[in-house]
């Protein structure tokens, strides 16, 4: 009997990030922060209107989180760490 062997070869491939590809900035409920400092939080670090502030805070308490803003990871990973610098769960996605 003859048998045939193969080799395998891994090869690691080097995967650019696009930059520029569009994210989304989370913004999570908890029991400690009140409505008021969410919402001046978003005002301040998103740039957000007091009504939009307001409806995402809303949204944020009761579906447990909300996207707050969309953009690329360079624009939003200063927002996140304004947010999560002002006591609020953030993460971007």
């Amino acid at each position: 009997m003859d048998y045939d062997y193969q080799e395998e070869q891994l090869v690691e491939v080097a995967e650019e990030i696009d930059s520029t590809k569009k994210k989304d900035l989370v913004v999570f409920n908890d029991d400690f922060n009140t409505f008021d400092h969410v919402i001046n939080t978003l005002i301040k670090i998103c740039d957000h209107s007091p009504e939009q502030a307001e409806q995402c805070t809303f949204i944020i308490h009761y579906k447990g989180k909300c996207s707050v803003k969309k953009g690329s990871y360079q624009v939003l990973k200063p927002m996140k760490e304004g947010i999560t610098d002002a006591g609020i769960g953030a993460s971007i996605f």
